[in-house]
């Protein structure tokens, strides 16, 4: 392996991504980056809010883990359960499957929705925007059938199928009119398509025993357990190499596509990977989405707290709006900013660091271990709902403090 390589593949780790936010992290507090100062004397009063936002939503604490799981529960109901239950599966193997066939599309749709999208869903009557319209829209056309080539078994996502998804296609089921734009509804076909072409010729990974398939993961998964336990850093290096290639054309290295990778001139090293900044939101938002389905198969996942906190706009906003994060210039609040933007990259590495300080700040207040609560816990409680809560106390639609153009990929 030649030494670019090599260094690329040292890229798509969650250890990765955390030893860059840190050094980001060490960067800021020292005064050095371009964009934003840290005040790290506003974290007790941003983990007292996170505390509060989770004590109206799990009183007791009993908090699951933050996962695409949950957008499919819709006042009380687990929509998905309630599907899953109702069928005949030969084995817990093939339930497996179809909920990482499920998850995998849900959450490469789920790259942001912008403001004015909503989902009408026929249950509840509701008009449902954001991350969980973007879910129950999901859930309806797999359920339907409409990612699968066998009418007879709708609950499976085959790659055929998804190699030909348009974004008419797409439109169609997220009910997109002129009215009800939903942002990067072409980015966001292109990448199903593209998870169709990597699943089809790959079938060593994704047709063991079936067609091929995105739930061949499992047995993918399956075969590098030991014990039947498996590492959740593992579960995401295994998402990295094997869906890599799925994303849109930004970097490479040594030929290995890096992802959700970005480049800032404060992250200096002395080999390849210098400038560079692995983030991998959506692969590590899929990782932890992919842990219920290993452990409902009789897995026992492990070192879940390996996995980072997710470089998105809820978590990142909580910290601007509490103030731990401050723009250098005011002003740029008022500029959208393209998602490989050094401040956008720099915003989201300070996130994922501030989410590990914030973490333990909050497992002390409650005298609770990382064992008892894990940073997985806490985005659900937790940091993500909380960030939400200050943008609408803040601003007209909630809109984060930060505006990033979506192209539908990142998030």
């Amino acid at each position: 392996m030649n030494p670019e390589t090599a260094a690329a593949f040292s890229l798509l780790s969650a250890q990765a991504v955390r030893t860059r936010a840190q050094r980001m992290l060490a960067l800021g507090l020292e005064g050095r980056l371009p964009n934003f100062g840290v005040d790290l004397s506003l974290l007790d009063a941003t983990a007292e809010r996170v505390i509060a936002t989770t004590r109206k939503t799990y009183p007791s604490l009993d908090i699951p883990f933050h996962s695409r799981w949950r957008h499919f529960i819709v006042d009380g109901v687990d929509r998905y359960g309630a599907i899953a239950d109702k069928a005949r599966w030969p084995d817990r193997e093939a339930r497996a499957r179809a909920a990482i066939d499920l998850a995998v599309i849900s959450v490469f749709l789920d790259a942001g929705a912008g403001t004015q999208w909503r989902y009408a869903d026929t249950i509840s009557g509701k008009r449902i925007g954001r991350s969980e319209g973007l879910a129950l829209a999901s859930l309806e056309m797999f359920a339907r059938g409409a990612f699968s080539s066998n009418p007879a078994d709708p609950l499976r996502v085959d790659a055929a199928v998804l190699a030909q998804v348009s974004p008419e296609q797409l439109s169609e089921g997220f009910q997109v009119t002129g009215d009800n734009p939903l942002v990067g509804i072409e980015g966001r076909a292109a990448l199903l398509q593209a998870l169709g072409t990597i699943v089809a010729g790959n079938p060593s990974v994704f047709a063991r025993n079936d067609g091929p398939r995105p739930g061949g993961l499992f047995d993918q998964l399956a075969a590098l357990a030991e014990s039947r336990k498996i590492a959740a850093p593992d579960i995401l290096s295994e998402l990295l190499r094997q869906l890599g290639p799925i994303w849109p054309s930004r970097i490479t290295l040594g030929g290995v596509p890096l992802g959700d990778c970005w480049r800032h001139p404060a992250m200096t090293t002395s080999d390849a990977t210098s400038g560079l900044v692995p983030l991998h939101k959506l692969s590590q938002w899929l990782a932890y989405s992919l842990i219920e389905p290993l452990q409902q198969a009789g897995f026992t996942v492990t070192e879940i707290d390996g996995l980072t906190g997710l470089a998105e706009y809820r978590n990142g906003g909580l910290f601007v709006d509490t103030g731990v994060l401050a723009l250098r210039d005011e002003s740029q609040s008022m500029r959208q900013h393209d998602v490989g933007s050094a401040l956008v990259v720099e915003w989201r590495a300070l996130t994922i660091s501030l989410l590990d300080q914030l973490a333990l700040a909050i497992q002390e207040k409650l005298n609770m271990d990382a064992r008892e609560l894990p940073l997985a816990k806490i985005l659900e409680g937790g940091s993500w709902a909380a960030g939400r809560a200050i943008a609408r106390e803040r601003r007209l639609n909630g809109v984060p403090p930060i505006r990033v153009t979506s192209d539908g990929t990142v998030f």
